[in-house]
């Protein structure tokens, strides 16, 4: 079969953090990401780029909710400190500002999480297309953007929140970063490109500054295994235009996998015709895993690269995946078209993955 490039969706969101445990607790009770994909520990060899040329141990558990959209994966270094940043995350700040997770009723959201307790930073609020959203932290301090969702996997579902459906990226040249966006992940749609000071930013941390904001969206459905899964997905680029203002790389000086959004994490097939495409724009793969990686119950191809600031953009290529991993149910993806989505029966499967509440 002729290989294609075929971009499925958001596969997942890394998050770096001190207790992967509790993290992904908080995870399921809160936003509803109660499906377990994977919980593997092993040796990150392959990262050394990125984690000061020495492989590193670390834990990691994916999950994701039935709803839709792209899982967490909830990352956790075992043999050595987490190093946390230096100071908050100030929007505009060079490389992943917020997680962007769908709401089956944004107004519903809202009243939830402030009704138990959670760390609600704004009001609810429309952004220059009238959309309405607020953000939230969770327990770490990072940063979600919780939006009306475009399309649900699962309409009955125990939380209002589904997984993610985009991301904030800070950038210095927002049209320098659109040929990334725009040209090689298809996110050929500007919904807006404003200018000024923005009411839903008011309660973050720098939001009161002048920004410029594209909101990218995709026109074509996504193809390939898991898009009716992943669903339709944004970016959305800011960069901070206010006098005297600095960015900060969020990782200068870290590690990947340090605490905070560390990358984010696109399913793809056709792994070597992507490559051709990054290199050709100016984008070459700093990681590249080559051969199939071994995640305990998940195999694939994994590359990296990084985006004009320095923000990781990760793609794996599915080469076998747990559906129902206690019935023994795997499906391998190279023997598969790769445009062609999985059966619904086969997706709805994920929920037998299901985590419980701990006692």
């Amino acid at each position: 079969m002729q290989q294609k490039k075929v971009i499925s969706g958001i596969q997942q969101i890394g998050i770096g953090n001190t207790d992967v445990l509790a993290t992904t607790e908080w995870y399921r009770r809160y936003f509803g990401m109660d499906i377990q994909v994977f919980d593997d520990e092993a040796t990150a060899d392959l990262m050394l780029p990125y984690t000061g040329g020495k492989p590193h141990d670390r834990r990691a558990i994916l999950s994701l909710s039935m709803r839709g959209g792209g899982g967490f994966e909830i990352w956790q270094y075992t043999s050595r400190t987490p190093t946390p940043m230096d100071g908050e995350v100030v929007l505009g700040d060079l490389g992943i500002n917020s997680a962007k997770i769908k709401s089956f009723d944004v107004e519903k959201s809202y009243e939830e999480f402030t009704m138990r307790g959670l760390q609600v930073v704004t009001t609810l609020a429309k952004n220059p297309t009238g959309e309405l959203n607020f953000f939230v932290k969770d327990l770490h301090g990072n940063l979600f953007q919780v939006i009306q969702g475009q399309a649900f996997f699962r309409k009955k579902e125990r939380a209002l929140t589904g997984g993610v459906v985009g991301a904030y990226i800070g950038s210095t040249d927002i049209d320098r970063s659109k040929t990334l966006y725009q040209d090689i992940l298809g996110y050929d749609t500007v919904v807006y490109d404003a200018e000024g000071i923005f009411e839903d930013f008011h309660g973050l941390n720098g939001g009161s500054g002048r920004f410029r904001r594209c909101l990218l969206r995709h026109s074509k459905a996504r193809k390939g295994g898991f898009s009716a899964l992943f669903g339709p997905t944004e970016i959305e680029l800011i960069q901070s235009i206010s006098p005297d203002t600095a960015p900060k790389k969020l990782f200068e000086n870290r590690y990947w996998g340090d605490p905070g959004f560390i990358h984010l994490c696109f399913d793809v097939q056709g792994m070597d015709i992507l490559k051709q495409e990054c290199e050709a724009a100016g984008f070459p793969f700093t990681v590249d895993s080559a051969n199939s990686f071994d995640m305990g119950e998940a195999a694939g191809r994994f590359t990296y690269i990084e985006d004009p600031d320095g923000t990781l953009i990760e793609f794996v290529e599915t080469h076998k995946v747990p559906i129902a991993k206690q019935f023994g149910l795997f499906v391998d993806m190279t023997k598969r078209d790769p445009e062609k989505s999985l059966p619904k029966w086969m997706l709805h499967a994920l929920s037998l993955s299901r985590m419980k509440e701990k006692k």
